[in-house]
């Protein structure tokens, strides 16, 4: 599997905030949604992290 870009993952989770925001969801439909959005917003927070943890070395050096 390939690694995911950031923007593809914060586009993913505006993409599903698009779809919690659609008052035709039903219950079910919203919880996967929200699962899969906080997942996909929880791996662009690591990948950030990393990215800063990086900066911080580059800059130390």
């Amino acid at each position: 599997m390939a690694k995911e870009k950031f923007e593809t993952k914060l586009e993913s989770a505006k993409q599903i905030l698009e779809t919690l925001m659609n008052p035709e969801i039903t219950l079910e439909e919203s919880v996967k949604a929200y699962e899969k959005g906080m997942s996909e917003l929880a791996q662009a927070s690591k990948m950030l992290e990393e990215a800063q943890i990086k900066i911080t070395e580059i800059k130390s050096n």
